[in-house]
């Protein structure tokens, strides 16, 4: 690892608990916050020492409202697809019944990628939402390719029995 990797791991560690603050706010709650945090830490690691970084602090609390914006811009985007792809199909009236039970289907799911273990989440994640291939994965997280394929196998059996509301 760069020296500016290890400063940084080591500021976040010290720092772990206030940037975990300052992103719930930036998310207005809890959710999605630990993975934010989590990001943070694989961008740190991978942070070279072929510039210098006057001040780690200011670059790893930057570095976390990035990524913190971008979470919930994606969380946004991702919330609105999918409702429009369950609830507004073309030339189709949907009974208020049908959108209830739509949207509450919709919430089960949401809810069971939200509290997916780790690392099958951040896999999850990784694979069907950033597109990252499996061998991508795999070579980021230092793990087998077999391995990821098997915490995407476990993540869309737990979605899809959510969705079906076991």
């Amino acid at each position: 690892m760069s020296s500016n990797a290890v400063t940084l791991t080591e500021l976040l560690i010290r720092e772990r608990s206030a940037l975990l603050r300052r992103v719930q706010r930036i998310l207005g709650g809890d959710s999605g916050a630990e993975d934010v945090i989590q990001a943070v830490w694989f961008k740190a690691r991978g942070v070279d020492s072929s510039q210098s970084i006057d001040n780690p602090r200011a670059y790893l609390y930057r570095l976390a409202i990035n990524l913190a914006t971008d979470h919930g811009r994606e969380s946004t985007r991702r919330n609105r697809l999918l409702a429009e792809h369950y609830l507004w199909q073309e030339d189709e009236q949907i009974s208020t019944e049908e959108q209830v039970m739509v949207q509450d289907e919709l919430q089960r799911v949401l809810d069971a990628a939200g509290h997916l273990p780790e690392p099958t989440r951040t896999i999850f994640h990784l694979n069907r939402l950033q597109g990252l291939t499996q061998a991508d994965i795999a070579r980021r997280l230092g793990v087998s390719v077999t391995t990821v394929e098997n915490h995407v196998r476990t993540a869309l059996q737990r979605l899809a029995w959510a969705r079906s509301g076991r």
